[in-house]
This record gives structure tokens, sequence and C-alpha cells, in this order.
């Protein structure tokens, strides 16, 4: 482009245009790089809110893990503790427990369970309606009466079969409840007289010891005569009783310790004197007995083999009139056994001694 001037040295007004021009376009590129700047910095501040943002969170989800972390871990230390103290309540307690007493005489004398009568009950109450129907005048309008009625005629049927299908479950409640009934009067008759076999049908058929069983111990029973029985009970030792001591630290955490010998072997002393006071309260409120003998047999350890092998830790004998007057709530299951004729040598940092038990011959002589 050429550059023309005016008689005084001046550009041209075209020129001036081109330079007016070329200054506008310079300052609008140099506010597009600005506005491009301002987006990149907005972009860039945006970007690190965001990462910001994002840290404060997963700071957030950590401190809210370690948290809920925290408070399984302080829940499951409750529950731990929970379970190790029931576990101990029901060793303590096993002897505060007992079933029912049976009364064979009242059994005996009981009369039959009452044969039911039928009931027309529903099919009354749906023919009451159907008699009681007045139809109404939306009914005449729309032809609705026949159509009621028919409704009404059908439940008086659905009534009487259902008077008859309750009848039928009735009877059938009924008959089974007349031989049960039947059963127990002749089992009576043959408890009263002191049949053996009878009592252990009884034993056999209420089984009231499961409870014992799951603590680890098993029972046997020898029927000596009638009014004498002969009980012996195994128990598992080493795995009935916690080795260790549960409890809560000031923080709710779990602590856990090494069960003292001498805490150890009290409760397996109580445990085992328990288990006796509870089978002999079973059996005396189950059979017509006087007497019963009970011998408990451990795992002991034998110096002489070098090996645990069962042997006898206490034999108690419990007359009836004098096991009636404790008061088991309130007793200590060990110091009970001071009541009765009983052989037992503890020691408490070592436990049971191995004993003799005690045999019906002894019995007899007291």
């Amino acid at each position: 482009m050429g550059w023309y001037y005016d008689g005084r040295g001046n550009p041209s007004p075209s020129i001036k245009a081109s330079q007016r021009a070329a200054r506008r376009a310079a300052r609008e590129a140099a506010k597009a790089r600005r506005n491009l700047e301002r987006f990149q910095r907005k972009r860039e501040a945006e970007q690190r809110h965001k990462q910001r943002q994002s840290a404060l969170l997963m700071r957030e989800l950590a401190k809210e893990s370690k948290l809920r972390a925290k408070m399984q871990e302080l829940e499951l230390a409750k529950y731990e503790v929970q379970v190790y103290e029931n576990r101990i309540d029901c060793l303590l307690s096993v002897h505060k427990e007992c079933s029912e007493e049976w009364d064979w005489v009242l059994i005996r004398n009981s009369q039959p369970p009452i044969k039911p009568e039928k009931q027309n009950t529903h099919e009354i109450a749906a023919q009451l309606k159907l008699s009681q129907y007045k139809p109404t005048l939306c009914d005449k309008l729309f032809r609705r009466v026949k159509g009621k009625q028919t409704i009404l005629a059908n439940d008086v049927d659905e009534g009487r079969k259902t008077d008859i299908l309750n009848y039928n479950t009735a009877i059938s409640e009924y008959k089974e409840d007349y031989e049960n009934w039947q059963n127990l009067v002749e089992l009576s008759k043959q408890i009263i007289t002191g049949d053996i076999e009878a009592y252990m049908d009884v034993i056999d058929m209420e089984k009231p010891f499961d409870d014992i069983c799951e603590l680890g111990s098993m029972i046997e029973f020898d029927i000596i005569d009638s009014s004498t029985l002969g009980v012996t009970v195994y128990v598992n030792s080493e795995t009935s009783i916690p080795s260790e001591i549960k409890s809560l630290t000031k923080t709710g955490r779990l602590s856990t310790k090494k069960m003292p010998k001498a805490r150890f072997y009290e409760i397996y002393q109580d445990y085992i004197c328990g288990c006796v006071l509870r089978i002999a309260r079973e059996m005396f409120a189950l059979l017509p007995i006087e007497t019963i003998l009970i011998t408990s047999i451990g795992e002991l350890f034998n110096s002489q083999t070098g090996h645990t092998q069962k042997q006898s830790i206490l034999s108690v004998a419990i007359p009836k009139n004098i096991f009636v007057k404790l008061n088991f709530d309130s007793l200590d299951p060990s110091d009970s056994m001071s009541n009765f004729l009983h052989r037992m040598k503890f020691q408490k940092t070592k436990g049971f001694m191995p004993i003799e038990a005690l045999s019906i011959s002894e019995l007899k002589s007291q």
C-alpha cells in the first residue's frame, strides 16, 4: 500500500483510517488474550477448588470409615463380653431351673377330654342374613335382587361347609387328645405302682436334661428300685469352662486375660455340683422316688500313665425329704453338698481329685 500525504506533509485520511483500524485490531486482540487468560485462570481456579473439595471429602470419608470401624470394634467387644458373661451365668445357674412337677395321682384320676359337638354357627349366621335381606330401591331399579339373593344363598352353603370342616378338624384333634389321655393315664398307673420300665419311658419322653448336655455333659440312668434312682453324669471339664476372662476397658475395648486357676476350678466345682442339684430336682419332679444317687465323672490327669482318663470326682446320695427344704436361688452349689452323704476331694488350685463312688450298699446302710 502506498502512502499519500497532503501538501503539509501529513498522511492522507485514508492512512489515518488504516492506522485507527490497526490500533483497534490490536486492542481487540489484546482484549481477546486477556479474556482467554481470565478464562484459563478461572478454569484453573475451579479445578483447584474441585481438587480441594475432593481431598476434603476423601479426608471426611476416611475419618468416617475409621469412626465406623471403631464403633464396630466396640460393638463386637461388647457382644463378646455378653456372650462370655452369659456362658458363665449358664454354668453357675444350671441348678436354678426345673420343670413342672408331675402329679401322677392327679393324672390317673383325670377326666377324658370332652367330645366336641357339631356347631352350625356359620350356616345360621348366613341364613339369618338371607332371611333378613330386603331389596333396596336401587336393587329393584337395576335388577340386582335375584343376584344378591343368589350370593346370600351361596353364603349359606359355604357356611355349612365351613361348619362341617371345623367339626371334622375338632373331631380329629379330639381323637388325638383322647389317645394321648389314655396313654398318659395308663402310664400314670404304671408309675404309681413302681414300674421301672415306665420310669425309663417317662425320662425318654420328657428329656429334661437337654440343656445340661449342651453344656458338655452326658447322663446315664440306673433305676435301682421304685424309690431309688442311680445317675451317672459325664462332664467335659476342658471345654465346659472358659479358659479366659473377657471384660470391657474404660474406653469400651475388649480385654482378654487368662483365667486364674483358682477361678477356673471354682466355676468348675460349682458347675459340677449345680448339675447334680439340677438332676435331682428334675428327677424328684418327674418320678415318685425318695432317694437319688448321683456320681459325676470327669477327665483327670493320671500321673502314672501320663494321660487323662475318666474318673469319679463327686458322688452324693440325696434324700428327697432334705432336698425339698433347700433354697436353690440363694445357695452355693458346692457348699450345699454338705447337706448330704457325699464324697468329693477338691483343691482350689488343682481342682477335683479322684474318689471312690458311693455304692448302693453304703446307701442302704445309712
